[in-house]
């Protein structure tokens, strides 16, 4: 019967992960314009704060799904925005170096190493948490939903969605999904 409630309860906080997710990644497109009516916010500081309602999502993640202590957590969301502003800057690259390519081959390009960056970035600042998993095999299901799921804002951006993405909040819940799963993981 106790397995059967934890069980249950995984499952509503999995789908509550989910949730939040796909929250985040509405906020998220939304928040450069609050991010721009703040005053000298420009560049990678800037970019950093678009990525707070994901780091609040991961911070929360943390704290619910590992024996983290609550700095660890706030460590785990400065560094979600640190790996926001490494995606970025890593998409903004890739697509400069694809130039002359199709719009859509630079979005798709740009898209698959920016959700590969910023997840890789967030897994080697999570690992290195007390509670977080040390083996490298342990974080991959997360880098590859990171990187495979990345093009989906390229997609949104070539639909012209970019104020009002669709498929950016599957990519910041399936990644929080990711995180919370690796989390759990006993350690070996």
């Amino acid at each position: 019967m106790t397995d059967a409630i934890t069980a249950d309860t995984s499952r509503n906080d999995l789908f509550m992960i989910a949730g939040g997710g796909l929250l985040s990644g509405i906020l998220t497109p939304l928040a450069p314009l609050l991010v721009d009516k703040i005053g000298d916010a420009s560049g990678n500081f800037g970019t950093s704060l678009v990525a707070l309602p994901f780091a609040v999502l991961v911070f929360i993640v943390v704290r619910r799904c590992s024996a983290n202590p609550v700095w660890a957590a706030l460590v785990a969301a400065i560094v979600t925005m640190i790996a926001f502003v490494a995606a970025v800057n890593a998409a903004v690259f890739i697509d400069g170096q694809a130039d002359g390519a199709s719009k859509l081959m630079r979005n798709i390009l740009s898209g698959l190493s920016g959700g590969l960056v910023g997840s890789a970035v967030m897994a080697i600042g999570i690992a290195l948490l007390p509670a977080g998993p040390r083996k490298a095999a342990a974080w991959w299901p997360m880098l590859m939903t990171g990187a495979v799921l990345g093009p989906l804002l390229a997609l949104d951006n070539a639909l012209g969605l970019d104020q009002t993405s669709v498929l950016y909040p599957v990519w910041q819940a399936a990644v929080a999904l990711r995180l919370a799963l690796v989390l759990r993981m006993k350690p070996a």
